[in-house]
């Protein structure tokens, strides 16, 4: 699989999500302290992440 989210857990012990493409790590997220939320977040990436403009404030 060229790309993918993955969850995991951190050293704190909350969960996290990164998103992988071509096994390096493209962006992470913040901790969440469950795992249902991780996947939220997940979902949410997925569901407005599509339509997101881009924001250029170099």
């Amino acid at each position: 699989m060229s790309h993918h989210f993955e969850i995991y857990k951190d050293k704190a012990g909350e969960y996290r999500v990164r998103f992988k493409y071509n096994s390096e790590v493209m962006f992470a997220t913040e901790g969440y302290s469950s795992k249902a939320s991780a996947q939220n977040a997940i979902d949410s990436i997925k569901s407005n992440g599509p339509g997101a403009e881009v924001v250029d404030n170099s």
